[in-house]
């Protein structure tokens, strides 16, 4: 529409006449009720007005509206700049021992003064007044937060000389890897897009933290530092709308818009601050647009004809890259040369003048204008979009170049030109080394920085696990899950909610549990916990649910406990692991309970659990309706057959496949005790079926197995023939009864053992392993495996619900002939007994496999297979599960 013509540009000038007088007498706020007014009216009246999202390519505080910078201006920057050549060092550094170890000097060249400002003026740390900000940063700018670091004492000079050398001693970590430096780093952002997800959750738990009267919050910001090109990842804006909806006015984003991803422009064709802009505000976030520098404001000031803007406007991103690698001649000729009057507005200003029109994100009274207007903005989160400029500051090294975020090393010409530019003491016999440098500790610049920190709490990145210990109740809480159900049957996943409402009862850790289910509680039978906990929300039940008559009705609540997340499994887990590491986050121990499909956890977000692993959370996944056989007719893309073998990719996730509701008892209130009350950096992932099985008392004397990883459930009848079936999960029943069909159809005696959780017994076997490896001259140890079939007899048989090589992975260890049986290949729709028979893992298949390895041990005659083959109709030529 604006590029129709004005047909009474006479009237036009008179309403923006009125429009400026508004302006100009009773402000700003004053002008947009009168335009929203007018909008209003013209829509009611049945005008079409399409809504624009975008606002003009300009800052959007006014120069007329940005407060006062406080501090000293020139010593912040030379403490800016003295961290930027650290980084930049610290880099070059690494890369002269060896290029294998990479880095990266481009991202956080782009990014210093976004930081450096919220380090002098607005990150707050945790202190006894404060509980302290969180901030995201941006991974690839990590050498540029351990250079502050050192310079403000918290890193020595060792440490940066080895950077990305960990292995034998202080060296820093490529990015922030809390697993990796549990004291200084917070969150892991640099797997891309996890960032600004969690950083939402984060957010939103804290507020849920606050409602519900557990940790006070209030006042906490979440600030999380994103790159322009991360913003591609789906999971990057995948949730923006969530945290418009709960107004988490605690979140603000900061992305870098250097216009430069990896390879080259984020949006060369077009311009990444506008599109971002767009769909911020258009999911109702408040934008803070930071485009241009100080040195842009008398420009724009002359601009009055509005000839500059649009010339901005018409320019894309592409060409921003250009003008400033190639310098102040090219962009007089190319950007201002286009129009006369743009040329003869820069006249007088020389190609290095018109080079230094810097960009908004470089400049600290823009940046600190927009963080001023984002801290104090109410009902929002803020996202703030500063155009920068990767690789800022290396000039023929890579400043402004698409080569620019792989540049790794910069010659001697290159750090000359660095140093004299940010005024760096280093002299000439020096700059070839590259070496770091440190103000004097009563130097002004040590002064200032600590000062400025002190003001705000103390220094960041800092993780602290100050948390209190949690006192467990014993295993006595679950006493009737110990007992069994008699002939009543219930299934894994139900006998887990009886579990969790065991440990709500408990007065001190009860009301530290978080349920967080994605929109799959009544799947898992854990509606009843709807009335009787409440589901979170920011603003309480507006409406009167429509099965407000029943008993389990759905009950939203301010003071709620259940995170109910909708269909929303990365959100989900994001909520989990706020919760997972508020001991670390919060100072509270919180112990979240995340309970889904087992089968959309570790393939759907296995991203964010790995970042979870690394953030050393502490909580339990649940994996519901677990297995390949056991959700029947969900087929294929529901059926799990693979969540245990990646989870045993995670060092510090404890993993289980219980059969029976003891079983489970055991394993999680082992969970607790070791999380919360022993402090130990691990989390679990437990899987619980949907089948309704009779479910037995807990055996004597089989804690420690339980919980080691397998244990004798059934001793056969006397005989000299026997074998050894283990049974996982859903299939154990399958061994118990193959292990009855054996002793009645065959004379063959069948001990059956319940593997809890073939991860932990390879864990344990490769531990043995390696310690027998490494003392050669002592006598060697055995491994769990061993040590329990060490005293049986006959072949070895495994069976699982899932592939074959969940199984296989205690190969190793076990003694004599092993046979593993599982549901390798594609799920499908059917009955469990079809789906066993189907996948091969079935009682009969099980006593063929049995009698299949006592013949080739010489135990049994071949025709005894071939009878069972007829027996219980075998076809040999079926096809082959794994490959149909």
């Amino acid at each position: 529409m604006t590029n129709k013509p004005d047909i009474d540009p006479r009237e036009t000038q008179e309403w923006l006449d009125a429009l400026e007088a508004v302006l100009e007498h009773e402000g700003v706020e004053r002008a947009h009720y009168l335009l929203e007014q007018l909008i209003d009216k013209a829509r009611r009246s049945g005008a079409y007005l399409p809504y624009r999202a975008n606002t003009a390519y300009l800052n959007t505080i006014p120069v007329q509206h940005q407060p006062h910078l406080p501090g000293d201006r020139a010593m912040e920057r030379r403490i800016r700049s003295i961290v930027r050549w650290n980084a930049m060092a610290m880099v070059v550094q690494a890369n002269r021992l060896s290029t294998e170890l990479g880095g990266h000097i481009a991202s956080f060249a782009s990014v210093a003064t976004l930081f450096d400002v919220g380090y002098n003026h607005f990150f707050r740390a945790r202190s006894k007044d404060h509980g302290g900000d969180l901030v995201f940063i941006q991974g690839h700018s990590a050498p540029g937060i351990y250079a502050r670091a050192f310079i403000e004492g918290r890193l020595s000079e060792e440490q940066l000389y080895h950077f990305r050398q960990e292995v034998e001693g202080q060296g820093l970590s490529s990015y922030p890897h809390p697993w990796l430096m549990p004291d200084f780093w917070q969150f892991p952002t640099v797997s891309m897009g996890l960032g600004p997800l969690m950083a939402i959750y984060q957010a939103r738990f804290m507020r849920y933290l606050q409602d519900r009267g557990l940790v006070n919050t209030q006042d906490r910001k979440v600030w999380a530092f994103l790159g322009d090109g991360e913003m591609d990842e789906p999971e990057s804006l995948g949730a923006i709308s969530l945290a418009a909806r709960e107004r988490l006015d605690n979140l603000i984003f900061v992305v870098n818009c250097n216009l430069q991803r990896l390879d080259g422009p984020v949006r060369g064709n077009g311009k990444i601050i506008q599109e971002l802009e767009a769909v911020f505000r258009g999911a109702g976030w408040n934008v803070i647009k930071v485009v241009w520098g100080s040195y842009w404001d008398p420009l724009l000031a002359r601009d009055k004809q509005g000839l500059l803007l649009k010339r901005m406007e018409e320019c894309v991103d592409g060409d921003y890259q250009t003008y400033k690698a190639r310098g102040g001649r090219y962009t007089r000729e190319h950007f201002f040369g286009k129009y006369p009057e743009l040329a003869d507005m820069v006249a007088n200003m020389s190609d290095e003048d018109i080079w230094r029109l810097n960009r908004g994100g470089h400049d600290p009274v823009k940046i600190f204008a927009a963080y001023a207007a984002a801290t104090a903005h109410r009902g929002q989160p803020t996202v703030i979009l500063a155009k920068t400029v990767k690789g800022y500051g290396m000039g023929v090294a890579g400043e402004g170049m698409n080569i620019t975020h792989s540049q790794k090393k910069m010659g001697e010409a290159a750090l000359k030109a660095f140093r004299d530019r940010f005024n760096i003491p280093i002299s000439d016999d020096q700059i070839a080394a590259a070496p770091f440098y440190k103000p004097p500790v009563d130097s002004p610049e040590s002064r200032y920085l600590h000062e400025r920190r002190a003001a705000l709490g103390g220094y960041l990145p800092a993780r602290c696990d100050e948390a209190p210990p949690l006192t467990i109740p014993g295993l006595e809480i679950f006493a009737p899950l110990l007992e069994g159900g008699g002939d009543k049957e219930m299934s894994t996943t139900m006998a887990l909610v009886r579990l969790l409402t065991l440990i709500l009862r408990d007065k001190t850790i009860g009301p530290l549990v978080v349920p967080i289910v994605p929109d799959e509680a009544r799947t898992f039978g854990m509606e009843g916990l709807f009335r009787q906990l409440g589901i979170y929300s920011s603003v309480g039940q507006l409406y009167e649910p429509v099965d407000s008559d029943q008993l389990m009705y759905y009950r939203e609540d301010k003071k709620g406990q259940i995170l109910q997340e909708g269909i929303n499994e990365a959100g989900a887990i994001s909520s989990w692991i706020a919760a997972a590491t508020a001991y670390a986050n919060h100072g509270q121990a919180m112990i979240p309970f995340y309970v889904y499909y087992s089968m959309f956890g570790f393939q759907r977000v296995g991203d964010l659990i790995w970042a979870a692993g690394d953030m050393r959370a502490r909580g339990f996944l649940i994996g519901g309706t677990a297995g390949r056989t056991t959700l029947a007719g969900e087929g294929l893309q529901h059926q799990d057959g693979h969540s245990h073998i990646v989870a045993a990719t995670i060092p510090n996730c404890r993993a289980y496949d219980p059969a029976f509701a003891y079983e489970l008892a055991v394993i999680v209130q082992d969970g607790l005790r070791r999380m919360y009350q022993d402090k130990e950096s691990c989390f679990y992932y437990i899987t619980t079926m949907n089948e309704n099985y009779a479910q037995p008392a807990m055996p004597e004397g089989i804690v420690a197995g339980i919980l080691q990883g397998m244990y004798r459930l059934r001793t056969g009848a006397e005989g000299a023939t026997r074998v050894q079936l283990l049974g996982s999960g859903a299939i154990l029943r399958e061994a118990l009864a193959a292990a009855e069909l054996l002793e009645r159809d065959f004379e063959v005696a069948a001990d059956v053992w319940s593997v809890t959780s073939f991860n932990e017994l390879r864990r344990e076997g490769l531990d043995v392993e390696r310690w027998n490896r490494l003392h050669p001259d002592e006598p060697p140890r055995a491994s769990f495996v061993e040590t329990q079939l060490a005293d049986t007899a006959g072949p070895i048989i495994a069976a699982s619900d899932y592939q074959r090589t969940y199984a296989d992975q205690i190969r190793p260890f076990v003694p004599r002939r092993y046979c593993v049986l599982g549901t390798d290949g594609f799920g499908r729709s059917d009955l469990r007994r079809q789906l066993r028979r189907f996948f091969e893992v079935d009682r009969h298949y099980i006593v063929l496999t049995a009698l299949k390895a006592l013949a080739d041990d010489g135990q049994v005659p071949i025709s005894t297979v071939t009878a069972a083959l007829d027996k219980y109709r075998i076809d040999p030529e079926k096809p082959n599960p794994a490959t149909v």
